[in-house]
């Protein structure tokens, strides 16, 4: 593996990493803050880190018929993706939602065969195996609920694993040719068309919390690591790699997840999380060695 192919990968891991313990600062701050106006912050505080940056580096400004593209993607992940993920987790479980989720790299392959003639390889199906079965030790379906009570949460939670599948594959198809820091800037603005009046709706019915320090301090992580630095990271990857390789980084999410949780929160670890782990491990190795 060459040493650009190296970097996105551990663009990737870095990436599905900082969003496993975003969790962990996420279930505080939802406590005080409503879960789509917590999306828009996160947004517009990314889209704002990255405009910095680009001011600093001066990049080339974008056409039209590259901006609308770039945009369009953008709504498709950050705002339809996100707001099934926020509706489905509020409408089902967390359980549920690790485990359906954690189906989005098995649903990359059809999309990057359809939309990028990504062939389905012998070994890429795989590590896609190999990994998915880590995954499910590690988050452990038992725990989950598919009772008729929870349909709908289930059935938006499948539609934000099959929308970010299809974003992360059209982030390869519409970012070549264009500085990532700017492509991922217009994505994130994308997303604000509709997270933006979901969030005014929350705020005037439900209202905020208290915002302490720590509120505050937990909400520039989200937008500023979790969001413009995640986000970036994660369209490295796909932007530099195929995107059935790129997608297996995003088992190491609920890996993480699972650890900090454990340190943080004192949740048990065990054996299967560990023999899960491991077989993560090694779907990620059998595709890098492709």
């Amino acid at each position: 593996m060459g040493m650009k192919n190296s970097a996105a990968l551990l663009a990737g891991l870095s990436a599905a990493a900082i969003w496993g313990g975003m969790y962990v600062v996420s279930k505080v701050v939802l406590e005080v803050v409503p879960p789509f106006a917590l999306l828009t912050s996160r947004l517009i505080l990314g889209f704002l880190t990255l405009w910095l940056v680009l001011a600093w580096r001066k990049s080339a400004p974008l056409t039209a018929r590259q901006f609308w593209p770039l945009f369009g993607v953008g709504f498709i992940g950050y705002g339809i993706s996100l707001g099934f993920q926020f509706i489905g987790t509020k409408l089902s479980t967390a359980a549920n939602g690790s485990l359906v989720t954690s189906a989005t790299p098995a649903l990359v392959l059809p999309f990057a065969a359809l939309l990028l003639g990504e062939k389905i390889t012998p070994r890429r199906g795989l590590a896609i195996l190999v990994a998915s079965l880590g995954v499910l030790a590690v988050i452990d379906p038992r725990t989950a609920d598919f009772s008729s009570a929870l349909f709908l949460g289930n059935l938006s939670l499948l539609g934000a694993a099959l929308t970010w599948a299809l974003y992360s594959v059209l982030v390869r198809k519409v970012s070549p040719g264009i500085d990532l820091v700017l492509a991922t800037a217009i994505f994130l603005l994308g997303g604000l068309p509709l997270t933006i009046p979901a969030g005014l709706w929350e705020i005037s019915t439900q209202g905020l919390g208290v915002i302490t320090p720590g509120i505050l301090g937990g909400i520039l992580f989200l937008g500023i690591i979790a969001t413009a630095l995640a986000m970036f990271l994660w369209n490295y990857a796909f932007a530099h790699l195929t995107a059935s390789a790129a997608s297996l980084t995003f088992f190491a999410q609920p890996l993480v997840g699972s650890l900090l949780g454990w340190f943080f929160l004192g949740e048990k670890i065990t054996p299967l999380f560990l023999l899960g782990g491991v077989l993560i491990g090694v779907g990620i190795v059998i595709s890098a060695g492709e």
